[in-house]
C-alpha cells in the first residue's frame, strides 16, 4: 500500500469544519439566551428530539426499508431522494411539533423556539460533521506520521485493503471540499432555526399552513440535495442550500416578529 500525505490545507479545512460545527451552536446559544432571554433548557429539548426522532426512530425505518427495498432505491436516484426527503421531513418535523406541543407547552415562546432550533440543529452539526471532522483529523495525523501502518497491520488482508481504499479520500479529495462541510452546517443550522419558528407558529397559533410549510421546505431541501449532488458541483449545491436556508429563516422571522425583525 502506498500512503499519500494529507495536506496542511486539507487538515485546516477539517479544523474549520470542526470549529464551526461545535462553536457556532454554542455561540448562538449564548447570544440567544442573553439577547432574547431564551431558556437554556429548550436547547436540550431540541437536541434530545433530534437524537430520538432522527438518529433512532428514523434509522430504524431506514434499516427496515433498505432491507426490503434497498436495491430498488439505490438503483434509482429519484426514488432514493424522494424516500430520503420524505422520511427526514416526517420524523424531524413530527418530532419538532411533538416537542413544542407537549414538552414546551408551558414555556412556548418565539425566543424559546429559537433556542430549540439551536439545540436541534446544533446537535445535528456536532454528530454529523463535528465527529467526522475529529475522526478525519486523527486519521490524517496517523497517516502523516506513519502511525497508520501499525493499525493496518492488525487487520486481515481484505479489511486492510477496504480500509485503505476508504482512507485514500483524505489525501485525494481537494482541500476546499473539507471547508464545505463547515459551510454546509451553517446553512443547515440556519434552516433548522427557521423550521423551528414555523412549527412554533403552528403550535402556538394553530397555523397548519406553517406546519405544512416546515414539512415542505425540509422535504425539498433534502430531496434537492440528493439529486443535485449527482449533477452539480459541490460549490453550486452549497450555494443553493445557503440561499434556501437564508430565505427560510428570513420568512420565519417575518412570521414570528412581524415587520420588525429582532435587532
Amino acid at each position: 500500500m502506498e500512503w499519500g500525505t494529507v495536506s496542511a490545507a486539507s487538515m485546516a479545512g477539517m479544523v474549520f469544519s470542526l470549529i464551526v460545527s461545535v462553536g457556532l451552536p454554542i455561540l448562538l446559544a449564548v447570544i440567544f439566551s442573553r439577547k432574547f432571554k431564551g431558556q437554556v433548557m429548550t436547547i436540550f429539548v431540541g437536541a434530545g428530539t433530534f437524537i430520538i426522532f432522527a438518529m433512532i426512530l428514523e434509522q430504524i425505518l431506514h434499516a427496515v426499508v433498505l432491507t426490503v427495498a434497498g436495491a430498488a432505491l439505490n438503483s434509482h436516484i429519484f426514488l432514493y431522494a424522494l424516500y430520503g426527503g420524505l422520511a427526514a421531513a416526517l420524523f424531524e418535523e413530527t418530532g419538532r411539533y411533538a416537542a413544542m406541543r407537549f414538552f414546551m407547552k408551558n414555556n412556548l415562546t418565539r425566543e424559546n423556539a429559537l433556542m430549540y432550533g439551536v439545540g436541534h440543529g446544533g446537535v445535528e452539526a456536532i454528530m454529523l460533521m463535528g465527529m467526522v471532522s475529529v475522526n478525519n483529523l486523527l486519521t490524517a495525523s496517523m497517516i502523516n506520521n506513519g502511525g497508520i501502518s501499525e493499525v493496518m497491520a492488525q487487520l486481515d488482508a481484505a479489511t486492510a485493503q477496504l480500509t485503505y481504499e476508504q482512507l485514500t479520500a483524505l489525501w485525494q479529495t481537494p482541500a476546499y471540499l473539507f471547508y464545505m462541510g463547515g459551510l454546509e452546517r451553517v446553512s443547515a443550522l440556519a434552516l433548522q432555526i427557521g423550521l423551528s419558528l414555523f412549527v412554533f407558529r403552528a403550535v402556538k397559533d394553530g397555523r397548519k399552513d406553517c406546519l405544512l410549510l416546515a414539512f415542505g421546505i425540509h422535504f425539498l431541501v433534502d430531496f434537492f440535495t440528493v439529486i443535485a449532488a449527482e449533477f452539480l458541483p459541490t460549490l453550486a449545491v452549497e450555494l443553493a442550500l445557503a440561499a434556501v436556508s437564508a430565505a427560510a429563516i428570513w420568512g420565519a422571522f417575518r412570521i414570528c416578529w412581524g415587520e420588525k425583525l429582532p435587532s
